[in-house]
């Protein structure tokens, strides 16, 4: 392939993948304690020097750089908004911290407190997973034991008890995987956030942390970038192609 061609093709691969993550990420607006991704793009070497048939620096005709390169997709654990919903049972997290529940035997992590309670008292997320408490065991708010309420530190208390939802931390946020589109799993072994720094604020939920109005900036401009390689892959194309008749032509 001709190297003008490559490099476009490159550009508009690179443009397309991020189109997507910012797709997912517009779809994802109304989705509670979702956190937005990012695509990340690094300089590319000449397809010889990635072969290890060149190296960086040899001032070759290889020396010249490949363009562009999608590399990775990144969340970014930014904040959403707390959007007040005056519900008993929707809860967010003010400040580090998330939410622990249980789906299919596993424990993964979350923002998204919009729970709600079965007739039987179990605490579970709009999905069906199980909310799990400080002791490592699903939540469970007893209806027979009267009225509850939650606290700031994250308990709930009925007539002689109370009992604290898990909130915990990874080692670092990087450590954190997405698992759906409100879940992450950790990498690491979490670890209980310290009792002053947990606040939870009852009948609060942690909306997206996407801006629609940004991701449709950003949309724009990668649609804009990527009509721009096509543009340069046809240009080229008829370039070469108009080159090759004139030979023919004079052969």
């Amino acid at each position: 392939m001709p190297y003008g061609l490559y490099i476009s093709a490159e550009g508009a691969r690179a443009q397309s993948r991020r189109l997507e993550v910012i797709a997912n990420n517009m779809a994802n607006v109304g989705t509670t304690g979702f956190k937005r991704d990012l695509a990340i793009f690094q300089a590319r070497y000449a397809e010889e020097t990635q072969q290890g048939l060149d190296s960086p620096g040899s001032r070759s005709i290889n020396d010249i750089g490949g363009g562009v390169e999608f590399r990775e997709t990144v969340t970014t654990f930014s904040p959403g908004p707390l959007d007040p919903t005056h519900l008993p049972n929707d809860l967010a997290i003010e400040g580090e911290g998330f939410f622990l529940v249980r789906k299919d035997g596993q424990d993964y992590l979350t923002r998204a407190g919009n729970f709600v309670i079965t007739p039987n008292g179990d605490l579970l997320t709009p999905d069906g997973h199980a909310v799990i408490n400080a002791d490592g065991e699903p939540m469970n708010i007893p209806p027979e034991r009267g009225a509850h309420r939650w606290t700031e530190d994250g308990a709930v208390v009925q007539p002689g008890t109370k009992q604290f939802l898990a909130i915990v931390k990874p080692p670092a946020l990087g450590d954190l995987a997405k698992a759906g589109e409100y879940l992450f799993s950790s990498l690491a072994e979490v670890e209980p956030v310290d009792p002053p720094k947990r606040n939870v604020k009852q009948g609060f939920l942690e909306k997206s942390a996407v801006r629609p109005t940004q991701e449709m900036m950003h949309m724009i401009e990668a649609s804009r970038v990527f009509e721009a390689n096509v543009n340069l892959i046809q240009n080229q194309d008829q370039m070469y192609g108009a080159l090759i008749t004139r030979v023919l032509r004079t052969a």
